[in-house]
């Protein structure tokens, strides 16, 4: 087990990324049960004020820091470097390695449109991986039947993992259901999807590396996202600060 860091509400694993990707290959070998999450900054402020989306996202076997803002409040609160673990970056590095060991892979969320380029660019580029299946399920709240139907089609389709594209927080709340009830890891890398897949562009490096990856993704989509960034990054700061003097206190 790794040491976890208290983020706000959220505990963070305290893990470097050559580590995170070895325990997610040894889950996915053994078709373990178990569910991953990618903690960036909403997911940490919807944790906060929703207590059964925290309880979610605590009791994932891994918990990784997507967001640099989390990495850096790891420094910040704990005195502990700590180096982001993007899913973007994190997904074609997995896919590499399940590649390598003839691994096969499921998708549930998105869209056609996304799985179908996601398909043709893991033919091209991962030829021994195996593309087991897809579910795209409809933008509404799944009926116990459906959820059980699901559970069936990707448990027939044998998997060793499942790429879990959903958003937050239905990523979280789908994956804590139904993980004990399907024979291999969820992995949860939400936006990651649509930018493998080559459908969406990435913030350029410069952006990433200054914590401005959300401002690149408000500029593409400044309707959808203004309102969610103005209140869950200002909320972010405000919690964070306190907390930083907290711990000066306590020092």
């Amino acid at each position: 087990m790794f040491e976890k860091l208290k983020i706000i509400s959220l505990s963070v694993d305290h893990i470097s990324f050559k580590e995170s990707l070895e325990q997610i290959i040894g889950l996915s070998l053994k078709r373990t049960p178990s569910y991953i999450c990618f903690a960036n900054v909403h997911m940490v402020i919807e944790a906060h004020n929703d207590k059964t989306i925290l309880n979610q996202v605590n009791n994932a076997d891994l918990v990784l820091p997507d967001g640099k803002p989390l990495a850096i409040a790891c420094k910040l609160l704990y005195g502990k470097k700590q180096e982001r673990i993007s899913g973007m970056d994190f997904t074609p590095l997995l896919l590499e390695k399940a590649n390598e060991h003839k691994f096969s892979i499921f998708i549930y969320g998105s869209t056609e449109n996304v799985i179908n380029a996601f398909k043709e660019k893991i033919k091209h580029h991962y030829p021994a991986l195996h593309f087991a299946g897809s579910i795209s399920p409809p933008f509404r709240p799944l009926t116990d039947d459906e959820i059980k139907a699901d559970i069936e089609k990707i448990n027939l389709s044998r998997p060793n993992i499942v790429l879990v594209s959903l958003g937050c927080p239905k990523e979280g709340t789908w994956m804590s259901k139904t993980a004990g009830k399907i024979n291999a890891i969820l992995i949860g890398i939400g936006g990651a999807l649509p930018v493998f897949a080559g459908i969406q562009k990435r913030a350029p490096r410069w952006m990433q590396n200054m914590a401005l990856e959300w401002l690149y993704r408000l500029i593409q989509q400044p309707k959808r996202l203004f309102t969610r960034y103005l209140y869950t990054n200002s909320y972010f700061l405000f919690l964070l600060g306190r907390d930083w003097i907290k711990s000066l206190f306590k020092k």
